[in-house]
């Protein structure tokens, strides 16, 4: 019988840490200027475009171009 209520003490903390979070994050999108959250994205990061910094995604397809511009098929 301790077990479960302890069980159920535990379960009902995870509970209103989980929906406190969920409150705060929607009186942030409330609050906001906009009401939604800026880009997280990499590439739409101004500090990071000005330091050289890409995503893996826009990495990769760079490094394919420049791959492929120095292998010449004919030359095989």
């Amino acid at each position: 019988m301790f077990a479960i209520v302890a069980y159920m003490k535990e379960m009902i903390i995870a509970i209103i840490a989980v929906a406190s979070c969920v409150i705060l994050l929607a009186v942030r999108v409330i609050l906001k200027k906009n009401g939604k959250f800026s880009s997280e994205h990499i590439s739409k990061n101004k500090r990071m475009r000005e330091d050289g910094i890409h995503c893996a995604t826009s990495q990769d397809r760079e490094a394919r171009k420049k791959a492929k511009k120095k292998l010449d098929v004919n030359q095989l």
